[in-house]
């Protein structure tokens, strides 16, 4: 089983995978949250799906609370807070962990590629984002503090394309 055909679920509850969710697109899959001082990242990752959405491209949002509680809401909070104050209009996936005992298997796999110096294993902190192929493999990790529109995730994105 590849990373696309993962069990996962979207934010209403739905079961699906990253194939059904995101067809034959590459995703940038970040971990988010509502209550970070990263939380403006909402911005450019709505920029990201906008422009490269058309060309086989999309943003997967999963929610995490494992980071000083700062996802606490529900799915509709969430929802409603994305939607409203970001425009998000890409997937949401529900609540996940992303480390330790709670870890989903979609982020087992996930965190076993490396970022760019060469450091695998334990997402760091909200906004951390994986590149994923369209044939489901890890492209890039980039960790939180890298912008949307930083030079290096934006050749990452073109030349997934």
């Amino acid at each position: 089983m590849g990373i696309r055909d993962i069990a996962i679920h979207t934010l209403s509850g739905a079961p699906t995978t990253l194939a059904e969710l995101a067809g034959d697109r590459a995703v940038l899959v970040v971990n988010v949250a509502s209550r970070c001082g990263l939380t403006p990242q909402y911005a450019g990752l709505v920029d990201l799906q906008r422009t490269y959405g058309e060309r086989g491209f999309t943003v997967v949002g999963v929610p995490c609370n494992q980071f000083y509680g700062q996802e606490p809401g529900t799915a509709e909070e969430i929802q409603e807070f994305c939607s409203t104050t970001y425009g998000v209009d890409f997937p949401l996936l529900a609540k996940t962990g992303v480390n330790g005992d709670d870890r989903h298997p979609l982020y087992e796999a996930l965190t076993s590629a490396p970022d760019a110096n060469g450091e695998a294993g334990d997402v760091k902190w909200n906004f951390e984002k994986f590149l994923v192929a369209r044939d489901g493999e890890v492209l890039a990790r980039f960790r939180p503090t890298v912008q949307p529109d930083d030079p290096a995730l934006i050749a990452a994105i073109e030349k997934s394309l």
